[in-house]
C-alpha cells in the first residue's frame, strides 16, 4: 500500500492564473508560501520559507481562478506529483507540483478582496459549498440546490459561516 497526501495551509504569492486546455478543461496554477518558525539552539528566532507550486483542475480551478487573489491564506488538500518538460534549449527539465483536490479560504473575510471567507472543501460538514478536484459536490448539506452555479455560469458566493474556518 502506498499514500500521497499533501496538506499545505500557506499563502499566495501570486494571483492565480486561469487557462483552458484545448479540450475545455480549466486548469489554474499559482504558487503558494508556507512558512516554519522556530529558535535555534542559540535561542534566536528563525523563518524558514517553502515555495510550492500548485495546479487546480476543472470546477475547483475556476472557483480558484475567481475566489483567490496574492497574499490570500488558504488550505490545500492534494497530492504532490513531479512531470519532466523540454525547456526552449531543448534541456529536460523536472518540475515538482501539489495537484489540489480540496481547497479551503481562510483569514478573515476583509482580506480578501473579491469576497471569500466561504469554504471550498470536500468533507466539510457545515452548510456551505463543499468542491473538490473532480469537480464533483461532496456535501450533501449544500444550502442551494444548483451546486453553486449560476444561471450564467459563473459561481454564487456561498453564505459565510464563522465555523468554516479552520481553528489552526
Amino acid at each position: 500500500m502506498s499514500v500521497n497526501k499533501v496538506i499545505l495551509v500557506g499563502n499566495l504569492g501570486k494571483d492565480p492564473e486561469l487557462r483552458y486546455t484545448p479540450s475545455g478543461a480549466a486548469v489554474t496554477t499559482f504558487s503558494m508560501a508556507t512558512t516554519e518558525r522556530y529558535k535555534d539552539r542559540e535561542g534566536n528566532r528563525q523563518e524558514k520559507t517553502e515555495w510550492h507550486n500548485i495546479v487546480a483542475w476543472r470546477q475547483l480551478a475556476e472557483i480558484c481562478g475567481k475566489f483567490l487573489h496574492k497574499g490570500k491564506q488558504v488550505y490545500i488538500e492534494g497530492k504532490i506529483q513531479t512531470r519532466s518538460y523540454d525547456d526552449r534549449d531543448g534541456n529536460k527539465r523536472y518540475i515538482t507540483e501539489i495537484v489540489a483536490d480540496q481547497m479551503q479560504m481562510l483569514g478573515s473575510r476583509d482580506d480578501s478582496q473579491q469576497g471569500g471567507g466561504g469554504g471550498y472543501a470536500g468533507n466539510q460538514n457545515q452548510g456551505g459549498q463543499s468542491y473538490s478536484q473532480g469537480g464533483q459536490n461532496q456535501n450533501q448539506n449544500v444550502q442551494n440546490n444548483n451546486n453553486g452555479q449560476q444561471q450564467g455560469g459563473g459561481f454564487a458566493e456561498p453564505v459565510f459561516n464563522p465555523d468554516d474556518e479552520i481553528p489552526f
